[in-house]
């Protein structure tokens, strides 16, 4: 009967051990494309205020509605595409809420003359 607990807490061991992890990684939870669509839909809303004066408001609108029919009938990709490029139009980059902010080497080596 012994080893019977033993192989039980061995085998109790190692799936706390496979699920730790995996508890700890799942706090960061991706975008899904839908909520790229609507992120970005958004941006192309303020960005449109913000640059009424634009020439290009009448191409982003536009493209702003083509992205809103491609994200509706579940092509997000292309629907992420339409409005990118909407936001070029209008000169704002898009903001990429997964994105990683680029890390400061703070012990970079000095240059030598």
């Amino acid at each position: 009967m012994q080893w019977f607990s033993i192989r039980l807490m061995g085998a109790l061991l190692g799936i706390s051990l496979v699920t730790g992890p995996v508890e700890a990684g799942a706090a960061k939870v991706a975008t899904t494309r839908t909520e790229r669509c609507t992120n970005l839909s958004r941006q192309v809303d303020e960005a449109l205020e913000t640059h009424a004066a634009s020439t290009q408001v009448a191409a982003a609108k536009a493209l702003q509605r083509k992205g809103n029919r491609f994200c509706a009938n579940k092509k997000q990709a292309q629907g992420i595409r339409m409005f990118a490029n909407a936001l070029k139009l209008l000169g704002v980059t898009p903001v990429d809420p997964d994105a990683v902010p680029a890390k400061t080497d703070l012990h970079a080596k000095e240059k030598k003359p």
